[in-house]
């Protein structure tokens, strides 16, 4: 493309509502720009970055005989109530009814929908495997749209899925997809790691995620160097301590504590440590009240109570629930006498006179021990923290950002059944189709690519998704040895097969340079006074370095 005469802009300053480094640079690069709260246009220069990470994904889906579709966005709305799906996604959901008040729903994935496909050509156990992707919108009314691209209204999806007639079939179908997604990333060039995630709303056996690694990702990964176990914060075990406390038990007594109904209060004014606190957490989970206790200086993990409870639902008490359950402030829970159900964080079994509430407002328990009060059930309920150990090999673990790419689920038959996809065996039994479903963040992957890729001068892309390979600037358009010479390497370099884009305007050097530098072009080629002489300049974008070259040497020095 010869920028003069095309849609070409960029933007000098930093943009002031863009909060990731991200948005920020592809806006003012003129590849994205924005419409509303979690809402983009790609304009061409961006539409072409696309494009090409798109191309990346559909020659290694095609490479695992992967079949491509589209889907409508605007779909009935009882599918996702037969699937169960309608109110598992709730107000994350856009709807919306046409004139005749039918209700719908803007898909915000389409696991029903490639069902309802599948019935067509499968029957029978010979009609399987069969693997369909979609490069497609999806729509989920984000609560908070944030950092660009990586957390929007609208998302272009690459989601695919896999039917298989067992468990068996399901793996070497996963395996497939799960190689393919690796050399996906590897092409594109991002630092990722694979984690174990929670299944949540897609349900299954199985979720991996890919993550690229990055400072703003809103995923926190836990990692053990030693024996590589990695996954998500949200479901990382926490190993439980074999350590015996052989410390003396004390009769608990009472303590006043004015004033003091938070952890920091309570180590602050009485110099009681946080690790000797436990803290009584109210909960609703699915309409009932549960308390949760935890060591002072930890976290409840929601995700682990979910899937403890199998609950759909788990919510904070208010504080008004909280003070109508244990007649106190907020602040001054404890296990003593509470009349709902108490889950125990396994951690607490190893404790020994220890702090609580006492359900009396500016009143603690010190002293407190296990024979003081009863418990419903012990487990795993806290975030892991990085003084943990790995709970597989007692490794050191390690914490990384991460900014979710790419994720694949063992579905099983949760949506064959509930859909009625079924098939007849080898032995004319009718069975559930076992269905495997893997997505990638098409748009976020551009975001996360900028934000590993880099430096004060703007993007610095890869040749594979930039989207121009190589620009050819001319310093002095009144030259017209140096126009000619950029003409005739510009028409050489596009009957190669080369992207190209010749910078022919108006305007200093210096102006056309940092704008190939703020875009990210891979290689940039500089006609100047070397053009009568048949010589150029060569600079690779990620480099300092200029390199003088004979122009009848170019496509040699390219290749």
């Amino acid at each position: 493309m010869k920028l003069k005469g095309n849609y070409f802009f960029t933007q000098k300053e930093d943009v002031k509502d863009e909060e990731s480094v991200s948005a920020n640079l592809l806006v003012r690069a003129g590849m994205i720009k924005k419409v509303g709260s979690g809402i983009y246009t790609f304009l061409p220069l961006g539409f072409r970055v696309l494009k090409n990470i798109e191309n990346i994904i559909r020659e290694e889906m095609d490479a695992i005989s992967s079949n491509e579709l589209v889907m409508p966005s605007i779909l009935p709305e009882d599918v996702y109530a037969q699937s169960g799906r309608l109110e598992a996604f709730g107000d994350d959901m856009f709807r919306l009814a046409d004139r005749y008040g039918r209700r719908y729903v803007l898909g915000p994935t389409h696991e029903e929908m490639f069902v309802e496909v599948a019935k067509d050509v499968i029957q029978s156990h010979k009609d399987m495997p069969v693997s369909l992707y979609q490069i497609a919108n999806k729509y989920r009314d984000e609560p908070r749209s944030r950092y660009g691209l990586i957390r929007t209204r609208e998302f272009i999806m690459k989601d695919a899925y896999t039917f298989d007639k067992d468990e068996e079939a399901l793996s070497k179908s996963y395996q497939a997809m799960f190689d393919a997604y690796h050399k996906i990333f590897q092409r594109v060039g991002l630092d990722y790691e694979v984690v174990r995630a929670d299944t949540g709303a897609m349900g299954g056996s199985l979720s991996e995620e890919f993550q690229a690694v990055c400072d703003i990702g809103e995923d926190t990964l836990v990692i053990c160097d030693d024996c590589r176990y990695a996954t998500n914060i949200e479901i990382c075990e926490c190993k439980r301590s074999s350590t015996i406390n052989s410390e003396e038990e004390l009769s608990k007594e009472l303590l006043y504590t004015p004033n003091a109904g938070t952890i920091e209060e309570l180590s602050q004014k009485y110099e009681i440590s946080s690790t000797m606190l436990v803290k009584t957490l109210l909960y609703k989970v699915d309409g009932k009240f549960y308390a949760f206790l935890i060591r002072g200086d930890r976290e409840l993990n929601e995700t682990k109570v979910s899937k403890l409870l199998q609950a759909k639902e788990v919510v904070m008490a208010t504080p008004v629930e909280d003070e109508e359950i244990t007649h106190a402030k907020v602040g001054f829970a404890g296990p003593i006498g509470l009349d709902i159900p108490i889950i125990m964080d396994y951690e607490i079994l190893s404790m020994k006179n220890f702090v609580v509430g006492v359900n009396k407002t500016d009143y603690h328990y010190i002293h407190v021990n296990l024979s003081d009060f009863k418990y419903d059930m012990v487990a795993d309920i806290r975030m892991v923290s990085e003084e943990d150990v790995c709970p597989h090999c007692g490794g050191k673990l390690k914490f990384k950002k991460g900014i979710e790419v790419g994720n694949t689920f063992k579905l099983g038959t949760k949506y064959s059944e509930a859909l009625g996809l079924y098939y007849t065996d080898e032995d004319n039994q009718l069975k559930p189709v076992v269905m495997g479903c893997y997505g990638i963040g098409v748009a976020r992957i551009m975001a996360a690519y900028v934000e590993q890729h880099h430096d004060d001068a703007g993007i610095i892309f890869s040749r594979e998704i930039a989207p121009y390979e190589i620009s050819i600037v001319i310093v002095n358009m009144k030259d017209e040895e140096q126009v000619a010479l950029a003409e005739e390497m510009y028409q050489e370099l596009l009957a190669q097969g080369r992207s190209v884009l010749l910078d022919n305007r108006n305007l200093r050097a210096g102006v056309k340079f940092k704008d190939m530098d703020l875009i990210g072009i891979p290689i940039r080629i500089t006609v100047g006074r070397g053009a009568s002489e048949g010589i150029v300049e060569i600079k690779m974008r990620d480099s300092d370095n200029i390199v003088e070259v004979n122009k009848d040497q170019v496509l040699n020095f390219i290749r």
